[in-house]
């Protein structure tokens, strides 16, 4: 396992939880970006960028510090659309109609910083979620437990009952996919 103490650039207490998985102690400073897509970006590319601008951002300020700085992004993928976290209620019902029936992607991409260099590895899962009837997913945003995930669930929680399957990782699901993260802190 990975020794060193790092600083995670997210406030996820999912992240923080996986990386104690892999034996891993951080320090938590969040990073603060505008997470707005560009023009014609696709999601794969979007959550790539995101997380390296992540990593980057708190290099900035904290890069003396001789830690490796950890950032990761995660988006739920609808053909080319993205869905991210949503604004308010409306907009999670809206995401989570979508999704209801569908099989979709969630990318997440984990970049590292340390050295003056920053590397991404990304991590894409397939997932089938089954049909969910509109007066569940009603009482599912109601929880609030939708409203600060990509794609308006989370698989650790309630809406993992709704997964038929998953064809990838579910620490990436979950916003950290393990292998990717453990290559990557093994690198340096």
């Amino acid at each position: 396992m990975f020794q060193q103490k790092i600083i995670l650039a997210s406030r996820s207490p999912r992240r923080v939880e996986l990386l104690a998985q892999l034996g891993v102690q951080c320090d938590i400073l969040p990073a603060d970006i505008d997470e707005s897509s560009l023009p014609g970006e696709d999601p794969a590319q979007y959550v790539c960028r995101l997380a390296q601008e992540k990593a980057l951002a708190i290099a900035a300020e904290h890069g003396d510090r001789g830690l490796a700085i950890l950032a990761a992004d995660t988006t739920v993928a609808l053909g080319q659309d993205i869905l991210g976290k949503p604004v308010d209620a409306a907009d999670a019902l809206a995401m989570l109609s979508r999704l209801s029936g569908s099989v979709h992607l969630v990318h997440t991409a984990v970049a590292v910083y340390q050295a003056g260099e920053v590397r991404c590895l990304l991590n894409t899962t397939e997932v089938e979620m089954m049909q969910v009837p509109q007066t569940v997913l009603e009482d599912y945003i109601a929880s609030g437990e939708p409203m600060d995930k990509a794609g308006a669930y989370g698989i650790q929680g309630r809406a993992g009952a709704w997964i038929v399957r998953i064809a990838g990782s579910y620490s990436g699901v979950m916003g950290l996919p393990l292998h990717e993260t453990a290559q990557l802190l093994h690198a340096w």
